[in-house]
């Protein structure tokens, strides 16, 4: 029997979907209407409470813009409700233009340290091509985020606002990924003619000069101190005098992110297990990253007993499946595609990750959760995507069914993990490809 599509079974197939009234129908829905408003489960939508037994938020959600700095807000957004509560103000936030100018460029220079380590290897070779495919991309993970604050601190936004560039990374990073691969290829015809590592790093070094230019045309250039006061909500002035920004991290950051461990649900792979992904790294010498794998039920009972506790929780997740950004609503039956389609897609989380079709896409803040006799009901999040046509007022509902098949990552202290998971903690990662969809970046 050939592969090949054959007319006959064209004509076969043009002649059961015309036969099919209900297939018409849809058909006439679909084409002048989008999809999600055809197959939105209304059932779900009025059923759907968004009141919350334990609710933390006081403050303005915030706005990445037109960029891929999500992982950036939800954890600069993290300390905010410690800050606000050590200021004695209404609102306040960090600088997460400050925090993104240190990630380009301590992440322009871990990613051509990683063209050195791999000289040796083919131009055609797949770990190789991750490193150039994503030299300078927005996106990260909760440990990359840690790096950075450990090691150039944070500033309050009005210190270092937004640029266009911040705002709008498109051309930046079009501009910025250029740049990387030329140096790439300059770092690999020294190494590839004869000379030595060290030479190679010279190069690289005195071409980092250039990526310090671009960044600072595009951004500004980061503040080394300044001075910072404020008035409270209560009408009282307070003046701190001059800081670094690592001095501002200590005073004003009140959480012990140092302590936090990462911990994810692959189903894919052992739980109390430890895992890294190779190479996967934007501050070089810098803490690498690493996560425990655990089950979905103990993600959700930390989750659940940090908020309760009252602190914020750092996830990340796959936010496009099963989400309405108007209603700012996630649940797993949102839509009925298959009942539409009258067919089963079918995959189930695992299968899911290992075919390509989810990942960990965007990092967002836990502020709330919904617990009744019976167990969690809903989570409220904080998004990073403003207050406009963004749910309500940029907070949104995650019914706990999405919880299951979307959640991949949460940051939580160590104190909340069982002696199981501490035990774990020290086990030998299992270093997964470079390629591996645990090496996907928030954006």
């Amino acid at each position: 029997m050939s592969g090949t599509v054959t007319q006959k079974q064209i004509a076969e197939l043009r002649s059961q979907f015309g036969d099919d009234a209900t297939a018409k129908i849809l058909q006439n829905a679909v084409t002048t209407t989008t999809i999600q408003e055809v197959a939105l489960n209304r059932d779900v939508v009025a059923s759907t409470d968004f009141s919350f037994s334990t609710k933390l938020d006081d403050w303005k959600a915030t706005s990445q813009k037109a960029s891929g700095r999500c992982w950036l807000f939800a954890f600069l957004n993290l300390f905010r409700k410690g800050a606000i509560e050590k200021m004695n103000v209404k609102d306040f936030e960090f600088s997460q233009a400050h925090i993104h100018f240190w990630d380009k460029f301590e992440r322009a220079n871990a990613n051509l340290e990683a063209i050195i380590a791999t000289a040796d290897r083919p131009i055609d070779d797949r770990t190789l091509g991750v490193l150039l495919d994503h030299p300078s991309e927005d996106g990260g993970q909760w440990n990359m985020a840690v790096n950075l604050m450990l090691k150039h601190g944070v500033v309050p936004k009005s210190v270092y606002p937004e640029s266009q560039s911040s705002s709008s990374t498109y051309r930046m990073n079009a501009n910025l990924r250029h740049l990387v691969r030329a140096i790439a290829a300059e770092i690999r015809g020294i190494m590839e003619s004869g000379g030595s590592e060290g030479q190679a790093r010279e190069h690289k070094q005195r071409r980092m000069a250039d990526v310090w230019r671009l960044l600072n045309i595009h951004l500004g250039t980061p503040p080394r101190h300044f001075d910072w006061q404020w008035r409270d909500k209560d009408d009282e002035f307070h003046r701190r005098g001059r800081m670094t920004p690592k001095e501002f991290m200590a005073e004003f950051v009140t959480l012990p992110f140092q302590e936090y461990v990462c911990l994810v649900h692959d189903p894919r792979n052992p739980t109390l297990q430890t895992y890294t992904v190779d190479l996967l790294q934007n501050v070089h010498g810098g803490l690498p990253v690493i996560y425990l794998n655990v089950d979905i039920d103990s993600m959700k009972d930390i989750t659940r007993r940090i908020l309760e506790d009252d602190e914020p929780v750092w996830f990340g997740c796959d936010t496009g499946k099963q989400m309405h950004r108007r209603l700012g609503l996630w649940d797993a039956d949102l839509y009925e595609f298959e009942q539409l389609y009258g067919f089963k897609l079918g995959l189930d989380k695992e299968a899911r990750l290992r075919y390509h079709q989810t990942a960990m896409t965007h990092a967002m803040l836990f502020t709330g959760v919904d617990v009744t006799d019976k167990g969690i009901r809903r989570w409220r999040v904080e998004n990073s995507w403003g207050e406009k046509e963004s749910g309500k007022s940029g907070f949104y509902t995650m019914n706990d069914s999405w919880f299951d098949e979307y959640m991949f990552e949460i940051a939580s202290p160590r104190s909340y993990l069982s002696d199981e998971m501490v035990a774990a903690l020290e086990t030998e990662p299992v270093v997964l490809p470079a390629w591996d969809p645990m090496g996907s970046l928030a954006r």
